[in-house]
């Protein structure tokens, strides 16, 4: 997809039924399944919520896929519903059919009046032709509540494990990963301010005995993936 000609919708379709086991072939390399990367990546963030005493309040899942995120994020604490956006219909078919009162739709028939204090998104925009991330952005915002959070969670191209890993998952061969720096400038093009960014996931399996240390890592920009919060203004 790094020329734009492949549409993101259809590539993911072909997906949908065997996306579990494509993305553990290339997780394998880390030893864990997409399970415990789903719930740290929620996890990680639940903690950012906490330091800022902040309710998740109605959340967005932006490309929530099959649903790996949903029953994490329902759970927040403060939580006041979740919905699912994504434009793979297969995709979509299969999160309705796993998640139970989640309400799962393409982004083009999310009602316009809908509007969230919190958005999720995991691993999309490196899908995203670059020449189209800021008006998905701005889509984004368009439909957060002022003073919302945008949580954005991305590969981290600066880590070599980063890239192997993708090299090994048919969908994300070709994706166009976003650097740190890159991520923050696309945010704030979008007028969304970006008030924290951390990386996480230095640690495989096999040294999982040094995870605890992650915390103190997470300003080196080096962890396999980073999230980065951004703020909409009352404007």
């Amino acid at each position: 997809m790094s020329d734009g000609t492949t549409d993101p919708a259809s590539a993911f379709d072909a997906y949908a039924r065997d996306y579990d086991a494509a993305l553990q072939r290339g997780l394998d390399l880390s030893g864990e399944t997409k399970d415990y990367f789903a719930e740290a990546r929620v996890r990680i963030l639940r903690e950012t919520l906490d330091r800022n005493r902040r309710p998740a309040g109605r959340i967005l899942d932006f490309g929530c896929g099959t649903g790996g995120s949903i029953r994490h994020l329902c759970a927040l604490p403060g939580a006041a519903g979740v919905w699912g956006v994504d434009p793979s219909e297969a995709s979509l078919h299969r999160a309705r059919a796993e998640h139970a009162g989640v309400i799962f739709c393409a982004p083009r028939d999310l009602p316009e009046t809908e509007r969230f204090d919190l958005v999720f998104c995991n691993g999309v925009f490196h899908h995203i032709p670059p020449a189209e991330r800021r008006a998905i952005l701005e889509w984004i915002r368009a439909r957060m509540n002022p003073d919302a959070w945008f949580a954005l969670w991305e590969n981290n191209p600066w880590n070599p494990g980063t890239r192997w890993v993708m090299s090994r998952i048919p969908f994300d061969r070709d994706a166009v990963t976003l650097t740190p720096p890159e991520t923050r400038r696309l945010l704030c093009s979008a007028n969304l301010e970006v008030i924290d960014q951390s990386f996480w996931f230095y640690f495989p399996a096999a040294l999982k005995r040094l995870r605890p240390l992650e915390p103190r890592l997470s300003h080196i920009p080096f962890g396999a993936q980073y999230q980065t919060i951004a703020r909409r203004g009352r404007a």
